[in-house]
């Protein structure tokens, strides 16, 4: 489909001039709602209107099935504890060991926890119990209130469904595996699963061909199209995984796998469209992009609608791992790569230096080269934000503790960079 326009110009609302270090103030995300679809060119209205609507359907239903769960409990089930998924779901074991008794404890305590749409929480170890009837299906990772005006707001029903910090697709790919292990019968349990989950990302897949974080909707910045830690990039890998038929995938029939390529295939055009272009040469992306006007935007407090190089450089290897690049494919690359050069920074360390002074960036000959996490998509000058949602040039001016808690340095586009020169040559498909 046609996308609504190109992206909008990224603007910061000016802060006070009593505030000389602040250049901005960071605005909030827009949610996909029905009045914002209803602005749309009536030949776009219709898809996204429909995609409102089952998106509400399904809150519906997933809300509904707790209920009834829940409908005469005297006690309601604490909520599952929190922390690292993927570490107790591992990818890289031998096929013998996914028939054993631990990975089937693993998979069976999945099976548990898929809600009824399909899709699973983010940060929950899948080694400890099965989700018990009346229990949340997420754990509570944010217990803490938000500050009044914070952009991240969870409420009772938060990322019930998401593709945040690895979820839903690392549970799949774990199930395929489990389902590889246990031909016929034994296996029909996780393949069902695997399937209901994958279906669960193509319904969450926008008209326009990307990946909210939370599905079904939860409003905010969460439905942006979300790059943030390559979310949308992990969906399309395993979208590509299972056309193939690859890594435990080949019981999908030729429909389905045609339907997964297809849904991948649109992801690809939208990539290319929302790759930001500087005096007409596409740059990088954001972490988050809105969901209609592509436009870069923020997501939490402290984090700004820019240009993002951690993201860009995942973006980068996802088309660059493309086995016949189209020459749209192929200018993206070259586009992103040469940014990336050009903001490289040497001989600089981000370290911390002692508990007062906190991380800072300094001076080490021989160091590097390093990337800021965001840059205006204007200036292309490094920008970093605060909890208060204030915006700064200089990281130095941000409060000690978003300067201890917040990767605003890395040197996360390098292995991009490196593979880049063995990528040009190669001989065209």
């Amino acid at each position: 489909m046609r996308l609504l326009r190109r992206f909008l110009p990224l603007v910061f609302a000016l802060a006070s001039p009593t505030f000389a270090a602040q250049i901005g103030v960071i605005p909030p995300a827009e949610p996909l709602t029905a009045q914002r679809v209803a602005a749309l060119p009536v030949a776009l209205r219709s898809a996204w209107q429909d995609y409102l609507a089952r998106s509400d359907a399904q809150r519906k239903l997933d809300q509904a099935a707790l209920a009834a769960e829940r409908r005469g409990l005297t006690q309601l089930p604490a909520s599952p504890r929190s922390g690292n998924g993927p570490a107790s779901m591992p990818l890289d074991q031998s096929a013998g060991w996914y028939a054993g008794d631990a990975a089937v404890a693993v998979a069976r305590n999945i099976l548990s926890y898929q809600t009824p749409a399909g899709g699973w929480g983010k940060n929950q170890p899948r080694d400890g119990e099965p989700r018990q009837p009346g229990q949340t299906w997420v754990a509570d990772g944010n217990p803490k209130a938000p500050a009044p005006g914070d952009f991240d707001k969870p409420g009772s029903w938060s990322y019930v469904g998401t593709i945040d910090n690895d979820a839903t697709t690392w549970e799949i790919r774990f199930l395929a595996r489990v389902a590889a292990a246990h031909p016929g019968e034994a296996g029909a349990v996780y393949r069902a699963a695997a399937e209901r989950g994958l279906r669960y990302l193509l319904a969450a897949q926008f008209p326009n061909g990307g990946w909210p974080q939370v599905w079904p909707l939860q409003g905010g910045y969460h439905d942006a199209i979300t790059l943030n830690d390559n979310a949308m990039i992990d969906v399309m890998e395993l979208l590509g995984t299972a056309s193939r038929g690859d890594a435990g995938f080949d019981f999908l029939s030729a429909a389905q796998r045609g339907e997964l390529a297809a849904a991948e295939a649109r992801a690809v055009e939208l990539l290319l469209a929302m790759q930001i272009r500087i005096d007409g040469k596409p740059t990088l992306w954001a972490q988050q992009h809105d969901v209609l006007t592509l436009a870069p935007t923020s997501a939490r407090n402290y984090e700004p609608p820019a240009l993002s190089s951690g993201e860009s450089g995942r973006v980068l290897a996802y088309l660059m791992s493309i086995t016949k690049p189209t020459p749209a494919v192929v200018e993206a690359v070259k586009g992103g790569v040469a940014m990336l050069k050009q903001l490289a920074v040497k001989d600089r360390a981000w370290v911390m230096v002692d508990a007062v002074q906190g991380k800072r960036l300094i001076e080490q000959p021989g160091a590097g080269p390093l990337w800021a996490r965001y840059y205006d998509a204007t200036t292309l000058k490094p920008v970093f934000g605060d909890r208060d949602k204030s915006l700064h040039d200089d990281v130095h001016d941000i409060s000690a503790e978003r300067r201890r808690g917040y990767a605003w340095w890395g040197n996360w586009p390098q292995k991009t960079v490196d593979a880049y020169e063995a990528w040009l040559a190669k001989p065209a498909s």
